[in-house]
């Protein structure tokens, strides 16, 4: 479905002449194939997938973003932060803090989840759950907090 809307949403920005967003697409595009194509890949990867590149792309760009500032080059924040608006038009709103604090109370009653040492297990069914919607360092924190004795 998202693979299909990209294909799409890429004829739409070419008939409309808009470059920016045209290259943007076609990048996002051209990383989805690649992941397509890596070896452990089997096959296209499915939407799932399609989003943990995209967040991958969104935090490259927020770290270029970073140092541009730092290095006093305005001009190629400015093209990083244009370019994350329009990655993250084809990711899902990210959850609020309050949102995925019951998110997280709630897979670790599904898991049964108890200990800090099943982390990984909650961890895992958070990230299969909530691809792209959770911050999963901010998440890690909060699942060993919820995870104290």
């Amino acid at each position: 479905m998202l693979r299909q809307r990209l294909s799409d949403d890429m004829k739409t920005a070419l008939k409309a002449g808009e470059k920016d967003r045209l290259g943007v697409i076609r990048m996002m595009i051209s990383a989805m194939k690649a992941a397509d194509m890596e070896p452990t890949a089997k096959g296209p990867i499915d939407d799932a997938g399609i989003i943990a590149v995209m967040t991958k792309m969104v935090k490259q760009r927020r770290d270029s973003v970073e140092q541009y500032t730092n290095g006093n080059r305005p001009e190629l924040a400015a093209k990083e932060v244009a370019e994350i608006a329009v990655i993250e038009a084809y990711l899902p709103k990210m959850m609020s803090e309050t949102e995925a604090k019951a998110a997280i109370a709630a897979v670790l009653k599904e898991t049964g989840v108890t200990s800090p040492k099943d982390m990984g297990k909650a961890m895992a069914a958070l990230k299969a759950k909530f691809a792209g919607q959770m911050d999963f360092g901010r998440a890690s924190g909060m699942v060993k907090e919820l995870l104290k004795p």
